[in-house]
């Protein structure tokens, strides 16, 4: 597996080996080995499967509170999106800056986020679907989301009108929120 250190060096793009022949082709997305090999010991104990039927559909920023935070493993299994990572720990030299990369479904490539950083994503072509493993259950009472638009964290997203729950929409800001990192 190849792994790049992104502009914030705890976030990790990892690119699998493909084996393609006439039939299709064969990948390793997931081993506990290779995982430790790379340097990431994070135990995963969930997986989850999301679908954003349209283009432009904003997922985020989302993040659990500690004691429950979460590392995830993020892949695009169907179509392409823009996967972003924010770093929330308030004593980083990285606080609130965000590192983006485009993840679909033909690179394979994947995404570790570790643990005190906010998740979004948005798919850039419609009936996209996202896979990731987290290292924590889900404990709706520590789930925390951050304005997709913080002016603070100033995500750009490039002029685009998007598609935005009502969670989402109604999320504080960071300078508003709880989050303990």
């Amino acid at each position: 597996m190849e792994v790049k250190r992104l502009e914030i060096p705890e976030v990790l793009l990892l690119t699998p080996r493909v084996f393609e022949d006439y039939r299709g082709y064969y990948m390793e997305s997931y081993s506990k080995r290779t995982m430790a090999e790379i340097g990431i010991d994070t135990v995963f104990v969930q997986d989850n499967h999301l679908l954003s039927a349209k283009r432009y559909t904003i997922r985020g920023i989302h993040f659990q509170n500690a004691p429950y935070a979460q590392a995830k493993l993020l892949r695009c299994t169907r179509g392409k999106i823009l996967d972003i990572a924010v770093d929330l720990r308030k004593n980083s030299p990285t606080y609130k800056k965000y590192v983006s990369v485009e993840l679909d479904a033909d690179s394979k490539k994947q995404i570790f986020i570790p643990k005190g950083f906010g998740h979004v994503c948005m798919s850039l072509v419609d009936d996209t679907e996202v896979q990731y493993k987290v290292d924590e259950l889900y404990y709706p009472e520590y789930d925390r989301a951050i304005a997709w638009n913080d002016p603070d964290i100033a995500i750009d997203w490039g002029g685009i009108t998007p598609i935005v729950s009502e969670k989402d929409r109604n999320a504080p800001t960071l300078k508003e929120s709880d989050v303990n990192f």
